[in-house]
C-alpha cells in the first residue's frame, strides 16, 4: 500500500489524471483516463447488480441543477457550510478546521465558528503561505450557485447530493410502488461541492460521483426480511462510545451488534453488511475496512444514526468512502411543509378502529370571501393540523398563522372545535429513510491503493477479473506475421463475444507481460509455435504467472468461467 507508487502508475497508464493540465490545472477536479473510466463504469455496474438487481430497487435520474426552494427545504441552503478563515495580508482562504488540524494535530471537526476563532487566536496560528494574521471564522456555503433562465431571476444550485432528486418526486415513486412500504430507489450521478481548499487528490473533489439508495420504511418497522443471511457477518465497529472513551475498534457479528443496541436497527445493520460485501467483492481487503459511528457533534441534522465505512490509507489515514444513515422522516416532512404537498403514506390497519378525537372545522362562509381560490386548500390543511396547536395560538395571539407556500392568517371566528367519533381503517405516516451513500471516486482510489502489489521484478494492480478494465491481453510470442495474424483474429473474436481484449506485439514477451500486469489485466493469451501446429494457446494468470494450454475454440468459455470465478 503506497500512495505515491499507486498514483504514479495511475497517471502513467491512464487511470487518473489532473484536469485542465494544459491550463495549469484546477484543484478539486480529476479526469478518468481510458482505463479509469472503464474501471469506474464496471464498479458502478457491479453496484447496480447489488442494489437494483438483487435488492430489487429501481433507478431514476434527476437533474443536476436544482432550484433554490428545493435546497432551502432540504436544509442545504442554511446548513451546508464549512468554517472558513482568510489571511489579512495575502488574502488566501482556508478551511479553519483543516488549518488548525495541520498546525496543532487536534481534531476540531464539529466545533462552532467562535470556538475555532478562539483556537486560532490562542494557538497563534498564522497563514501557512505568508505568516499573516487570520480573520475570524465564518460559515461558507459549499454549493455552486447558478442562475436559471435567460433573465437570471431564478436562483439554482448544482446539486450537493443525489438524494434530494429522489425525495422530491416521492408521490410519483410511491404510486409506482403501489403505495406500499418498504421500497428502495437509487440514483447514480454527479454531485458538486465548492470546497474551500480541496486537497488529498481524489479524496476531496469539487465534482464527484455518488451512488445512493434511499430505502423508505415504516417508522415502526425497521426489520429486514433477509437479515438472517447477514447475521453472522463480522463487522469491525468503532462506535461513538468507544471513540469518546479512547478505545479501539472491535470485531463483532451483525447479530450481536444489533442485539446489544450498538447499531440502531435491523435494516441499518443489514446495509452495513451489504456495503462490506460489495467492497470485498470488488477487491477491497476486509482488513482495510472499519465502520465508524458518527459522534453526536458530527451527526447530520437529519440523522438519528449514521455510520461511515472507512478505508485505511498510508497517505491520509482512515478515510470515509461510504456513509450509511437513518435519515428519519426529516426530508419528506420538510419538503411537505415547504411545498404544501402531502408526502405521507397511508398504512391500512388489519382491523378498523374506532377513536374519539378533537377536530378543527373551518367555516367556508368566512374563508371563501377572504381567501377565494385558496380557501379549499386552507380548509384541507387546517383539517390536518393539530387542533390544540391552533386553539392555543388563537387564545394567546388572537390568530393562527398557517404556513403553506405563503402565510395565511386564521382568526377565531374562522374555525370551531368539536369532539367526534370516527372509524378509521388506517393512518398516514411519513416513512423513515435508510440511506447508503457510496463515494465512487474514493472507492476507486481505495481499490487501486490496496490492489497495487510490488514484487521484486514487477509492480501491478491485483484487480478482480470482473472489475479489471481490460480482461485479457492477446500476445504473439514473437512478432512474426503468422503469429500476429492469429493473435489479432483471437482478439477480434473475443471482442465480438463481449470481452474487453487488447493486442500487444511491441517489445519482448517479458516486457509485454509486465505492461499487461501493471494495468491489472488478469489473463494473457500467448500465440506461439505450438498454436500454429495444434490450435492451442497459452493462458497465463496475472497473480501467480501460472500457465495452462487451452484450445482456441474453448478460450471464450474458459475465460468466461475464470472471470465469473467459476
Amino acid at each position: 500500500m503506497n500512495h505515491e507508487k499507486t498514483m504514479t502508475i495511475a497517471r502513467k497508464r491512464g487511470f487518473l489524471w489532473s484536469s485542465f493540465e494544459i491550463y495549469s490545472g484546477v484543484a478539486g477536479f480529476v479526469d478518468y483516463g481510458p482505463l479509469g473510466a472503464t474501471l469506474k463504469n464496471k464498479i458502478m455496474s457491479r453496484w447496480r447488480e447489488y442494489y437494483v438487481v438483487r435488492e430489487g430497487f429501481y433507478e431514476i435520474e434527476s437533474p443536476t441543477i436544482m432550484p433554490e426552494e428545493a435546497l432551502k427545504a432540504s436544509g442545504h441552503v442554511d446548513h451546508f457550510n464549512d468554517p472558513m478563515t482568510q489571511c489579512k495580508e495575502c488574502m488566501d482562504v482556508y478551511r479553519a478546521d483543516h488549518i488548525i488540524e495541520d498546525a496543532t494535530g487536534r481534531d476540531v471537526e464539529g466545533l462552532e465558528n467562535q470556538e475555532l476563532t478562539e483556537i486560532i487566536s490562542s494557538e497563534g496560528i498564522r497563514c501557512p503561505r505568508c505568516g499573516g494574521h487570520l480573520t475570524h471564522v465564518w460559515s461558507y456555503n459549499l454549493m455552486f450557485q447558478t442562475l436559471i433562465g435567460a433573465k437570471g431571476k431564478k436562483t439554482g444550485y448544482l446539486r450537493p447530493e443525489t438524494a434530494q432528486g429522489i425525495f422530491i418526486p416521492f408521490k410519483r415513486l410511491l404510486r409506482f410502488f403501489r403505495n406500499r412500504l418498504p421500497f428502495g430507489v437509487v440514483q447514480l450521478g454527479k454531485s458538486y461541492r465548492n470546497e474551500i481548499s480541496p486537497r488529498q487528490g481524489v479524496i476531496r473533489l469539487r465534482e464527484f460521483t455518488q451512488a445512493e439508495a434511499e430505502i423508505f420504511v415504516h417508522p415502526e418497522d425497521k426489520t429486514h426480511p433477509d437479515f438472517e443471511s447477514v447475521r453472522d457477518d463480522v463487522l469491525r465497529l468503532y462506535p461513538a462510545s468507544s471513540q469518546e472513551e479512547g478505545l479501539e475498534p472491535f470485531e463483532i457479528t451483525a447479530g450481536e451488534a444489533l442485539e446489544r443496541g450498538i447499531i440502531s436497527s435491523e435494516v441499518l445493520t443489514y446495509h452495513l453488511c451489504l456495503a462490506r460485501r460489495f467492497l470485498m467483492d470488488i477487491g477491497v481487503p476486509e482488513e482495510a475496512l472499519r465502520f465508524r459511528q458518527h459522534l453526536p457533534t458530527e451527526m447530520a441534522h437529519y440523522a438519528i444514526d449514521c455510520w461511515d465505512v472507512e478505508a485505511l490509507t498510508d497517505a491520509y489515514g482512515w478515510i470515509e468512502i461510504i456513509g450509511i444513515a437513518d435519515r428519519t422522516d426529516y426530508d419528506l416532512k420538510s419538503h411537505a411543509e415547504h411545498s404544501g404537498e402531502d408526502l405521507r403514506v397511508f398504512i391500512e390497519y388489519d382491523e378498523p378502529r374506532k377513536i374519539r378525537k378533537r377536530v378543527v372545522k373551518a367555516g367556508m362562509g368566512r374563508l371563501g370571501p377572504r381567501f377565494r381560490k385558496d380557501a379549499a386548500r386552507i380548509v384541507e390543511a387546517l383539517a390536518e393540523k393539530d387542533p390544540e396547536e391552533i386553539e392555543e395560538a388563537l387564545m394567546k395571539e388572537g390568530k393562527y398563522l398557517l404556513e403553506l407556500d405563503r402565510e395565511f392568517e386564521i382568526l377565531p371566528d374562522d374555525v370551531t372545535f368539536q369532539e367526534v367519533e370516527e372509524t378509521i381503517t388506517g393512518e398516514k405516516v411519513y416513512p423513515h429513510v435508510i440511506e447508503p451513500s457510496f463515494g465512487i471516486d474514493r472507492i476507486i482510489y481505495t481499490l487501486l491503493l490496496h490492489s497495487c502489489v510490488e514484487e521484486e521484478d514487477r509492480t501491478y494492480f491485483r484487480l478482480p477479473p470482473h472489475v479489471a478494465p481490460v480482461e485479457v491481453t492477446v500476445l504473439p510470442l514473437v512478432n512474426r506475421d503468422e503469429m500476429v495474424d492469429v493473435a489479432v483474429k483471437i482478439k477480434r473474436d473475443l471482442r465480438k463475444n463481449g470481452f474487453i481484449a487488447e493486442f500487444d506485439s511491441s517489445g519482448t514477451i517479458g516486457r509485454r507481460y509486465a505492461r499487461s500486469d501493471e494495468i491489472g489485466v488478469p489473463f494473457a493469451v500467448t500465440v506461439d509455435h505450438q498454436t500454429l501446429e495444434d490450435g492451442t494457446v497459452t493462458l497465463r494468470r496475472r497473480d501467480d504467472c501460472s500457465q495452462i494450454r487451452v484450445g482456441i475454440d474453448d478460450l471464450k468459455s474458459t475465460l468466461r468461467d475464470l472471470i465469473r470465478g467459476c
